[in-house]
């Protein structure tokens, strides 16, 4: 009975021996350790800013990156921006400038990628707005013009004035000018929105440029230049010379002949 006893008491004593070993053994059993995956920094720790208005393409902007101090192979782009060149300034921050692609208006996502100091890497996003200038209007075709025959005259010589225009209820067209007869011409309408008429080079119209000041519908709408070149009248004849009387010294006694002041007796 005794060794029964003994039996069964080394038996609890080795299976409470085994026991504790178990346990003691899964109690030490060391975690594994996370895969050291990259990690973002949080965002506040990382910023890109760039110009809140509208930009244009060509337009030279200015790009400042706020980083932990220390932060390596930073870099900033954009589908809507060149190289970015990156440098350096105090307390974890960087500047540089880039110039705008020439993009469609929109808004650009701009990414800024970097590693921190503990080697984790940092990103950050920013929006670029792009809008192009209102393209230049093409100017508006004049509704009416002026042409001459001729941008010289003289005077009395004749030029042919002609004013087309497409504006509506024009009844009228005439144009002004000193270097013309009388200083108006007024013009003939066809009725299709031309207007043709004759203008004379002024008689006393003095070499020079003049302007010709052309109307529609009571209306200026143009001046050209016209030039004069004066002639002298050819109706007008130099007077006569009268010869000068002689000086007694240059009468001259015919030879053979003795000048008593007396008319020569008949033969």
């Amino acid at each position: 009975m005794r060794k029964a006893l003994t039996l069964t008491a080394v038996a609890l004593t080795t299976s409470l021996a085994l026991g504790g070993a178990t346990t003691a053994f899964a109690a030490g059993t060391p975690t594994p350790a996370p895969s050291p995956t990259a990690s973002t920094h949080p965002a506040a720790s990382a910023r890109v800013e760039l110009p809140s208005s509208p930009v244009k393409p060509g337009d030279a902007i200015s790009v400042t990156v706020t980083a932990p101090a220390g932060s390596a192979n930073l870099a900033v782009s954009s589908a809507a921006l060149g190289g970015v060149r990156l440098t350096p300034g105090k307390d974890g921050s960087w500047s540089g400038t880039a110039t705008v692609a020439d993009v469609k208006d929109g808004s650009y996502g701009v990414s800024l990628t970097g590693s921190a100091p503990d080697g984790t890497k940092l990103q950050a996003t920013a929006q670029l707005t792009v809008k192009k200038g209102d393209a230049p209007k093409p100017p508006t075709p004049a509704s009416s013009s002026l042409r001459l025959s001729t941008d010289f005259g003289r005077p009395g010589d004749k030029v042919t004035v002609t004013v087309k225009t497409t504006a509506k209820d024009v009844k009228d067209a005439y144009v002004k000018s000193a270097a013309f007869a009388g200083g108006r011409v007024d013009l003939k309408n066809d009725g299709h929105g031309t207007f043709t008429g004759t203008a004379t080079v002024a008689k006393d119209a003095r070499t020079g440029y003049y302007g010709v000041d052309a109307f529609a519908g009571g209306k200026k709408f143009d001046t050209v230049k016209f030039s004069v070149e004066a002639k002298a009248n050819p109706d007008v004849k130099p007077a006569p010379l009268k010869p000068a009387p002689l000086k007694p010294s240059e009468h001259k006694t015919p030879k053979g002949s003795v000048n008593t002041g007396q008319a020569p007796a008949d033969a």
